[in-house]
């Protein structure tokens, strides 16, 4: 019997890991911590999108990142006003206190990492449906 390997699993392993990297890079985490950031702020933002958008997002996501992005997903959770204050703290309560960053630039960091990835045209629609203030965090290129 020939074994033969299923690249897929591999490739999606590889462009999460890449994500991971690079925002560990940017912001000068190790990789769990980068890992537990970048699980935070797709969380809070999958929660602050309408679900149009937030599935629109998720089809641009590699495989795993989607994963994760979906991971305690409760679709019928009551929505709340969308603050930017709310949205930091959300992140910040997920991705706890313990280690002394900078959350805004955290988020940043994240959402650069999703402008380096995504189409352009869909990070727009994604900005473009956040509030004003919540857009200050997402720099624009």
């Amino acid at each position: 019997m020939t074994h033969t390997s299923f690249t897929g699993f591999a490739h999606a392993a590889e462009q999460a890991q890449q994500w991971v990297n690079e925002l560990a890079q940017d912001l000068g985490l190790s990789e769990q911590n980068a890992h537990r950031l970048l699980k935070s702020v797709l969380h809070a933002l999958r929660d602050w999108l309408s679900p149009e958008e937030m599935a629109d997002l998720s089809a641009q996501l590699p495989t795993l990142i989607r994963g994760i992005y979906f991971e305690g997903w409760k679709p019928d959770a009551p929505t709340w006003e969308r603050k930017k204050s709310d949205f930091v703290i959300c992140v910040r309560n997920h991705f706890g206190y313990e280690l002394d960053v900078d959350i805004n630039q955290a988020i940043k960091a994240v959402f650069r990492v999703l402008d380096r990835h995504i189409s352009h045209g869909e990070i727009v629609q994604v900005r473009n449906s956040m509030k004003k203030s919540l857009r200050q965090l997402w720099p624009m290129d």
